[in-house]
């Protein structure tokens, strides 16, 4: 048993042992990093050393002794597999660091970093954040309603990964100041509907500014009639910006980018210009090309001029408008390579990760393996995820990434602008409300290779919160970082620095219907309230005379109809050919049923009758020649690839990718069965499926139809 905590140093030509409180090796003065983890499963006493490396500091919290080592192999359990999958929600949920036995040792646990402190300066390194519960009454209704959009957010995830429960169980959710953390996934024994967060969140206390809102939510989730994530998500957005005026907030941008001391030309690029500083701009790209001087250079600054040119003009649905510019920009670096015929490794691409600030939320787009980086005053979380083998491998479920960043092969990319056709790339976007002071650091991997960013971040951008430094000296110093630390590539840094300040407002504000997502939208979402003005948010004017009369006349048009049908059954419809209805409450009208979320990443199956024809998919959105569309029968299972809209009418388009067709269905003189088509036309004829997880297994073929239009 051993009960001091000594660190081994990461270097392997030194590996001296070190107190834990020594940020630096006494002796060749290497930084040793202090990795906190969750001992799942453990059992073992404080001083308690596992497997010669982990020591338990107490309850379940150990400390790697030998962060320098690699971890060993092993082969995946099933249990790791949601967390391994849910990569792309860290850093709320824990990732598998290791695996000794029967305990699981998890990283990005809601454990405090190393030198984190308490506003009374006490040392928290290695302890656990609060629960959420803990925070909660003391926190400002825009926070309340920002907690909710992340649970609700999580929803859809960890449902996908049956370990739904896991959100109704206050003892595995915390709160990292503004950010909902999860200590441990709770897999579900059994199917988990919407309705069980309802009944967890009713017995919350929130702040009278959003209790009418909060209290009618419950009840609609409780009651069945918001049936999806993607409904909630909609409705606590339009809360959030109704309560956004409690806080102002200013945004300043900082860009600088060096060719470094080893290469000859500059292949990367960024947006402002290399040396700007500003409060004037609200968008920040960071590119780093590929494909040598006259290839990256090139790729990386079209990529920047064709995507900027294309969110000039984005007032709305800005995650697809993103999303649109990145495949506008990959299209164009691809015609470019193809005008001069390039192929394969001579093809030039590019990597991307940009910000966009829109009032109280920013946008982060991202494709290839620049990164983007959120720093509070408590930690440095990378929130992008590398396109890149090893990220690949491990979200896929074949191993720790741990394990996988230790292969010849694991920063190779999987994906980058300009390397082939839009069809095939996909670009992730994530949405994050400012709610807090804060720092977003996009850089190239000339800064992030050999976690540089998670080295410096505490002394280097923390000033920047506390207001000792400024952005344009925190840049060179991240330049001059990367170019002594690293030196091998480019280097490129954008930063966006967000300070909230509290306003003491609790706004009124009044949402019309159009704003409503379309599954929820009910004639008075939530019934008038008896709080004093100020301290009200509505989703839905109130209604007005002329429109509670026509209500009215059409109830006693109702009511006459019933009697008359008694006498007259056979003009009863058969009731298999309606939906139901529900009687309206004199409270809380019912919320028409939601259809299937359409979000990238979700399966639906075609809910059509038999003999229909099937569905079209066309080769590009509103082409319809006979040579470019495809059926897809009744009955099929499909995933949704992305989502794109048409500027022309704001139609949204959804590409589909066929997973499992109809085996009852014939299908001669197959082709590839992956297309286009309307949000409209697939969501009423489209249930959700979820005996599809991960990707499709198998590309599944089609036939070409002779059809002269959509549907």
């Amino acid at each position: 048993m051993q009960t001091d905590s000594i660190v081994q140093c990461p270097n392997c030509f030194c590996q001296a042992l070190n107190s834990e409180s020594q940020p630096f090796c006494h002796n060749c003065h290497t930084r040793i990093p202090k990795r906190y983890l969750w001992a799942l499963g453990s059992t073992a006493s404080p001083g308690e050393l596992i497997d010669d490396r982990f020591l338990i500091k107490s309850g379940q919290i150990a400390l790697d002794t030998k962060p320098g080592l690699p971890t060993s192999a092993i082969e995946v359990p099933p249990p790791l597999e949601p967390y391994l999958h849910l990569m792309t929600e860290r850093p709320a949920i824990p990732q598998p660091y290791a695996v000794v036995g029967a305990i699981v040792f998890l990283e990005s646990a809601p454990l405090y970093p190393s030198g984190a402190r308490s506003e009374q300066g006490g040392d928290l390194s290695g302890q656990l954040m609060p629960r959420l519960e803990q925070v909660w009454n003391a926190s400002r209704g825009f926070r309340q309603l920002h907690f909710l959009r992340q649970l609700a957010q999580l929803w859809h995830s960890l449902s996908v990964e049956k370990s739904a429960s896991t959100l109704l169980n206050s003892q595995l959710i915390f709160a990292d100041g503004d950010t909902v953390r999860v200590l441990e996934l709770e897999l579900d024994r059994g199917t988990v509907p919407l309705s069980e967060l309802g009944k967890f969140w009713s017995s919350w206390q929130v702040q009278p500014a959003i209790a009418d809102f909060f209290n009618q939510l419950c009840q609609h989730l409780i009651q069945g009639q918001i049936t999806n994530a993607e409904g909630l998500i909609e409705l606590l957005d339009a809360a959030i910006a109704s309560q956004s005026t409690q806080q102002t907030r200013q945004i300043r941008l900082a860009t600088l980018s060096d060719q470094g001391p080893s290469r000859s030309s500059n292949e990367d690029a960024c947006y402002p210009v290399s040396g700007t500083i500003t409060n004037n701009h609200s968008l920040l790209i960071v590119c780093d090309g590929v494909g040598g001087h006259e290839g990256g250079e090139v790729a990386s600054n079209l990529a920047i001029q064709t995507i900027v040119q294309h969110t000039q003009t984005l007032t709305q649905n800005l995650e697809w408008g993103l999303e649109e510019a990145v495949l506008r920009a990959n299209d164009a670096i691809a015609a470019k390579n193809d005008a001069e015929r390039r192929q394969e490794r001579q093809r030039m691409g590019t990597t991307v990760v940009m910000g966009l600030v829109r009032s109280h939320e920013l946008y982060l787009t991202h494709v290839g393996d620049s990164r983007a980086y959120r720093i509070t005053r408590r930690g440095c979380y990378q929130v992008t995820l590398d396109d890149d083998v090893a990220s690949r491998q491990a979200q896929s479920g074949y191993t720790l990434y741990r394990e996988a960043v230790q292969r010849s092969s694991a920063g190779s990319l999987v994906q980058a602008l300009g390397m082939g056709n839009s069809n095939t790339l996909h670009p992730s976007t994530q949405r994050f409300i400012l709610d807090e002071d804060c720092v977003f650091l996009l850089c190239s991997d000339g800064l992030s290779d050999n976690d540089l960013v998670e080295e410096y971040w505490q002394s280097e951008i923390v000033p920047i919160l506390d207001g000792k430094t400024d952005l344009a000296t925190v840049a060179r110093r991240l330049v001059e970082i990367a170019n002594t630390q690293n030196g091998h590539d480019n280097v490129t840094v954008g930063l966006i620095h967000c300070q909230t300040r509290e306003t003491g407002q609790s706004s009124t504000v009044q949402l019309s219907a159009a704003q409503l997502p379309e599954q929820t939208k009910p004639t008075q979402m939530f019934a008038p309230s008896t709080s004093p003005p100020g301290l009200r948010t509505e989703l839905q004017p109130r209604q007005s005379s002329w429109l509670k009369t026509l209500l009215i006349l059409l109830g006693l048009f109702g009511v006459a109809g019933a009697i008359a049908a008694l006498f007259v059954p056979e003009l009863i419809p058969t009731l298999n050919s309606r939906r139901p209805t529900v009687a309206e409450s004199p409270t809380v009208p019912p919320v028409p049923a939601s259809p299937p979320s359409l979000t990238p990443g979700t399966f639906i199956k075609l809910d059509r009758p038999a003999s229909d024809p099937g569905l079209p998919l066309l080769e590009k959105p509103e082409t319809a020649s006979p040579e470019s569309v495809k059926k897809v029968p009744p009955g099929s299972v499909l995933k949704v690839v992305r989502q794109q809209e048409n500027t022309t009418d704001r139609s949204l388009w959804i590409l589909l990718e066929v997973c499992t067709p109809n085996l009852e269905a014939k299908l001669p003189n197959a082709t590839t069965a992956k297309g286009w088509q309307k949000k409209s036309a697939i969501a009423p004829f489209s249930l959700p499926d979820s005996s599809q997880l991960g990707a499709c297994t198998a590309s599944t073929e089609l036939p070409k139809q002779n059809v002269p239009s959509t549907p």
